[in-house]
């Protein structure tokens, strides 16, 4: 069983999104071995450069859990920052989900608007099973756009094959992985006073022909 918990939010309805498709290159291996899980506690923040003068929350995961950022360097600076807080807004999650909380102070820091209610929720449901995850996630074909009105738009795809559910009893769901491993992100971001990029709105689709290897 992968991590099968999706966030999704209302946005996407409303016609807001500038959809990109996904691609599922680079193929999966579908073997229960879990990449990373020996790994020492390492920090979750992309090696992008932040603002400078930025104040920011320390985020770090467990060591037997790891997110993969495929793309971060794109040659255009702008876009670099915004994938750069998207993958920060993504490990701000997973690292209160390890914290069994739902006001981290790097969720607050990295979403807003429609995107810290559903956060909450997405949290909220781990922690109520007393629940987590291992093993690794791979995020990929990672696209930005940009919007008249200066919010960005980032549509990825993730790869769940290598992560496992981690019940509240310790024992770890090692089924094998399904089409519903991989699943289509599309989500909105707006910069801050500070020149962070805070995400607004997530929409998701689990299964999405477009991730698939």
């Amino acid at each position: 069983m992968t991590r099968g918990k999706v966030r999704t939010g209302a946005f996407a309805t409303a016609g807001i999104f500038l959809l990109v498709g996904c691609s599922g290159n680079g193929g999966s291996d579908n073997s229960n071995k879990i990449k990373g899980a020996e790994a020492a506690p390492h920090s979750a923040s992309p090696s992008a450069s932040a603002s400078p003068g930025v104040q920011r929350p320390k985020i770090t995961l467990p060591s037997s859990t790891k997110n993969v950022f495929e793309g971060q360097h794109t040659g255009d600076p702008k876009k670099d920052a915004v994938l750069a807080d998207n993958a920060r807004m993504v490990n701000s999650e997973d690292d209160a989900i390890s914290r069994g909380k739902t006001d981290t102070p790097a969720l607050d820091f990295y979403s807003t608007g429609a995107a810290i209610g559903s956060a909450q929720v997405y949290i909220k449901g781990w922690v109520a099973d007393g629940a987590t995850w291992i093993g690794t996630t791979r995020y990929f074909d990672r696209k930005v756009s940009f919007r008249s009105d200066g919010a960005a738009v980032v549509i990825y795809c993730s790869d769940e094959s290598k992560a496992f559910i981690k019940d509240k009893t310790g024992k770890v769901d090692r089924s094998p992985a399904t089409s519903d491993a991989y699943v289509l992100y599309n989500t909105r971001l707006t910069k801050s006073g500070q020149g962070v990029w805070r995400t607004v709105d997530v929409d998701s689709k689990r299964g999405a022909a477009e991730c698939q290897p």
